[in-house]
């Protein structure tokens, strides 16, 4: 996991989230709405409870109201 200031990106060879954990204001809509519970809420932000759980569906990016979420491929490493 790195951690930039805000951003923080978690990534294992299949997926990549970026986390922008300025821009969240922990309303917990992604935890609720990933299917595969990949996401869980610390404190008042949204991290990346295991991230080889993720089937790369994006509703938590999708219906991040602030765009706080981004999911990609990972780089295949």
């Amino acid at each position: 996991m790195k951690n930039r200031k805000h951003i923080v990106i978690c990534e294992d060879a299949k997926t990549r989230i970026t986390i922008n954990r300025k821009w969240c204001k922990g309303c917990e809509i992604c935890v609720e709405f990933c299917p595969q519970k990949t996401l869980l809420m610390e404190g008042d932000k949204a991290v990346v409870r295991d991230i080889a759980s993720c089937n790369r569906c994006m509703l938590c990016e999708l219906r991040c109201p602030d765009f706080a979420i981004e999911v990609s491929e990972g780089t295949g490493r």
